[in-house]
This record gives C-alpha cells, sequence and structure tokens, in this order.
C-alpha cells in the first residue's frame, strides 16, 4: 500500500530548469515539492580534488546506456541538488536574436518564441545569478590581440561569468570553478542562486536521494497526469508535474507513460518524444607557449569568427597543474608539469543541428534494459562540416600566436550541453511542448529543462534554461493562483 501527498506542483530534478522554476513557484505562494534523484554534494574540499573529480570521475553518475553500434557506456551526467550547474564552468551567455529562427541549411529549427519574449526573464536570471564580464588577465589578453590582429575573421569578447568577485582572493577555487564545484559557494549555479533563498519556506519540500521511477495519469483520462511513483513506492500527488530531469532523461519518463496508456499512437507529439536531440560538437584544445603562463581565473573571454556564426571559443579554467594532468600519462611527470606551466586551454564548440534518428530510447526488453542514446555527427553534416573548420582556423590563429595546439573530440559520453529531445514548437507533429511548455495534448505536464531547446546555437544553454523556467513558471503561478503570481 502507497502512502500519497497532495501538492499543487511536483518538479522532477534540481537543475538550472528545476530550481527556478521552484523559486518562482515557491515565491508564489503554491505548494511544491521537488525531488532530486542525487543529495547535496559535500562541503568537505572533495568537489575540487582534480584526482577525485577528473581521474576517479567520484561525482559522475554511473548510468549505464548504450550507444547506436549496441555498446555500453556512461554518459557525463551527474545527480546532485543543483545537477549539472554545479558543476560547469560558469559561463552564462544568452542565444542571439538570430538563434531563435529557423535556419533550414544548418538543420536548425525555430523557436515558438522571440528572443523579445524571453528578454525580462534572460535580465531576472543574470541578476539572481550575479552574473557579470571580468577583466582579461595579461596572458588571455596577448593571445586574443595576436589572434584578432588585423585582417583576421576572428574577434573577441567579454564572457559573462557566474563568479563572485572574491574567488580572486582564493586561489584553490579559482583554480579549480571550471569542471568543480565550489565549496565556498564563489560559483553561481542553480542552488545557490535560486533554490537556497527559498528552501525553509513552510509551501516547498524537497526530497533529495529520491528517483521518480513513473508518472501517473488520471483513470478517466491518462492525458492528465495526476501523480508521480517514487523509486519507494511512494506516491506523491499534484495538479502540475513539471519535468526537469534532463534532456536525456525527462523524455524516457514520457515515453514509458505514454506506451503504458496507449498514447504513443493517438498524441501527434508522440513520436517526436526523445527525438532531435542535439548536443554541442566539442573539442578541447591544449596551446603551448615558449612563455610561462599565470592567469589565474583564465575564463574571461570568448571568441568569434565571422566565417563561423554556429561556433565559439571558450578558454578552460585550468591552471598550469591541472594542465599538466591532461597530458599523456607516458610523459614524464616533471616534463609534463613544465609543459602545463606554458600551456593555455581551450573549449571550441559547434552548434548541432537537428535530425530525427538523433535520440534517447527508454530501457526496455528490446534495448536490453538500457536506455539508448541514438546519435550520429553524420545525420547533421554542416555541423560537423563547420566544426572541423573551427578547429582547423583557431589552430591556425594560434599559431600566429606563438602557441602549437593539440585537439581532442569530446565523444558521445560528453553529454554536458545535450538538449532537444522534448523541442518546443508549435506544430504538434514536430514538437514536444508548446510555447508555454506544456507538453501537447497533455494536461497538467510541462517541461523545463534543456530538453525543450529547439536550437542548440553556439553558446552554453544554462542561461536560456533558467530564463524559460522562469517564464514557465510564471504562467503556471497565474494559472494555478493568480491573486499572488508574481
Amino acid at each position: 500500500m502507497t502512502n500519497s501527498s497532495q501538492y499543487q506542483v511536483i518538479i522532477v530534478g534540481s537543475g538550472a530548469g528545476g530550481s527556478a522554476a521552484a523559486f518562482r513557484l515557491a515565491q508564489a505562494g503554491l505548494r511544491v515539492a521537488l525531488i532530486e534523484k542525487g543529495g547535496p554534494l559535500p562541503k568537505d574540499g572533495s568537489t575540487l580534488d582534480f584526482n577525485r573529480v577528473v581521474h576517479e570521475g567520484a561525482f559522475k553518475s554511473r548510468e549505464q546506456w548504450r550507444d547506436r553500434q549496441g555498446r555500453v557506456f556512461c554518459p557525463e551526467e551527474y545527480f546532485n541538488v543543483g545537477g549539472k550547474t554545479k558543476w560547469y564552468g560558469a559561463a552564462l551567455l544568452r542565444y542571439g536574436r538570430q538563434e531563435f529562427s529557423a535556419e533550414a541549411a544548418f538543420q536548425c529549427a525555430g523557436w515558438p518564441i522571440t528572443y523579445d519574449e524571453l528578454l525580462p526573464y534572460y535580465e531576472e536570471a543574470e541578476r539572481a545569478l550575479g552574473v557579470r564580464d571580468l577583466d582579461a588577465e595579461p596572458d588571455l589578453q596577448r593571445i586574443a590581440d595576436i589572434v584578432t590582429r588585423g585582417a583576421s575573421a576572428w574577434s573577441h569578447e567579454a564572457l559573462p561569468m557566474g563568479l563572485s568577485p572574491a574567488i580572486v582572493r582564493n586561489p584553490a577555487e579559482a583554480r579549480h570553478f571550471d569542471g568543480f564545484a565550489s565549496v565556498a559557494n564563489l560559483k553561481s549555479d542553480a542552488e545557490t542562486a535560486f533554490l537556497q533563498p527559498v528552501l525553509g519556506a513552510a509551501n516547498l519540500t524537497v526530497l533529495t536521494g529520491r528517483a521518480v521511477t513513473g508518472l501517473i495519469g488520471d483513470s478517466c483520462d491518462a492525458t492528465r497526469i495526476k501523480a508521480v511513483r517514487l523509486d519507494d513506492g511512494t506516491e506523491l500527488q499534484g495538479d502540475v508535474v513539471l519535468l526537469a530531469a534532463g534532456a536525456l532523461h525527462s523524455p524516457r519518463l514520457l515515453q514509458r507513460y505514454l506506451a503504458a496508456n496507449g498514447l504513443s499512437a493517438r498524441l501527434p507529439c508522440a513520436a517526436a518524444v526523445g527525438r532531435n536531440l542535439k548536443t554541442h560538437l566539442l573539442t578541447a584544445m591544449i596551446a603551448i607557449s615558449t612563455t610561462r603562463m599565470t592567469d589565474l581565473i583564465r575564463k574571461t573571454r570568448i571568441f568569434l569568427s565571422s566565417d563561423l556564426p554556429h561556433s565559439s571559443v571558450q578558454p578552460l579554467g585550468f591552471d598550469g597543474e591541472l594542465m599538466s594532468t591532461l597530458i599523456p600519462k607516458f610523459v614524464p611527470r616533471g616534463v609534463a608539469r613544465s609543459v602545463g606551466d606554458h600551456a593555455y586551454g581551450f573549449f571550441l564548440q559547434t552548434e548541432d543541428g537537428a535530425h530525427r534518428d538523433n535520440r534517447v530510447i527508454a530501457e526496455s526488453g528490446a534495448t536490453q534494459g538500457l536506455p539508448v542514446l541514438d546519435y550520429d555527427a553524420t545525420r547533421t553534416p554542416a555541423a560537423a562540416n563547420e566544426h572541423r573548420q573551427l578547429v582547423r582556423s583557431f589552430t591556425i590563429a594560434l599559431a600566429r600566436a606563438g602557441m602549437i595546439a593539440f585537439s581532442q573530440r569530446i565523444g558521445i559520453a560528453g553529454t554536458a550541453h545535450v538538449s532537444g529531445t522534448l523541442a518546443t514548437g508549435n506544430d504538434p507533429a514536430q514538437s514536444v511542448v508548446d510555447s508555454l511548455g506544456q507538453v501537447h495534448g497533455m494536461k497538467s505536464l510541462y517541461v523545463v529543462d534543456g530538453s525543450i531547446l529547439p536550437r542548440s546555437s553556439r553558446v552554453n544553454p544554462s542561461l536560456t534554461i533558467y530564463a524559460w523556467a522562469l517564464r514557465v513558471a510564471d504562467t503556471i503561478a497565474g494559472r494555478l493562483n493568480p491573486e499572488t503570481a508574481v
């Protein structure tokens, strides 16, 4: 026999979208339950330990998947309060106006809303996250000036960051913010910026270490979700359910529900659930100079090329010690450390196109009990071609600065920016959620994570997810409690 509880809103996942939605809905006075599969991260310094974080992968998910060839692998996912936002590099950029429009030549679908409709939520998210521009440090300024000199197609501008100004007085944090979780709360993330301000509110319940295993529909109307089931059999009832578990996980919950309730053939959007998966095409690059690199933060500028409109380059926030650990093990460690002291890291990313066959498939007997990430970059050839040009062009640009570059492509397991599997759009046959975040044809089910993104853009997605979630939460607050909606 199961227990039951009643909430107005149930949110599945505490990453960017889940925490932002919880913040807004709790502010509006609604009874909210936020459910997170993982727990809070430790504050003992282990999340800043390179060996624990990178080499051991101590905080990454161990969830096994299959790729399109049936091979088993573990995507780079994190199950903890705040989700991936606790780990990644605090770069918080808006999409460009043009990135809300369709672009058929690059296999990009358009948004059902405009940049201006999301703008006030971008601005609110930036204030909450303390987004600021940081001054370029001497080494990076010199590199940027040479890379963009003369008739070069390359330009650079400030990279908006969610970092506290106090981080420069904490070298351990300053050298370990990109890919690490802050202990001193010096990096803006979903937990610190949105969840902590409403923790303790009587109308907000946060359940951690609890996984949602299924959606439960109304017995008289399968298109109305009335509850969620947790891994211990508990059922939590709610008027509205928000999926915020991420682009690999939210679609699987919906796929299983549609299949179990005979909706796969009835709902036009069902065929698009899990499809149009997008990543960023990613390459990590190490550039070695004859001069020693002494910058502390490093990740302060973004490089753009007029020849490559779907791509961008950001420095890695790694100092010499961390750079040396990326050098192959066969190199003597003393040599590796010397090379690391003369190296600068860069992260090259290109927007992915959308293809229906790039998709997430929920675990079942047909998939041998594991979920499947069926992704092939050759299905989006325009993106693959531009990314090759990006790597070549930036390598040449660094050579002008006297730096020798080595690069490594990030493979399918690098799911940091995965998106699109429940894409928003106006056509239920081609998209899954409408312009207000509600699943087409479903009552009381909304989506507020990166799965809604119809385009992956050339920049990091987190700020757009925050903004989308705030906008959707406003809609829900107005519907459920119009007198107190923000």
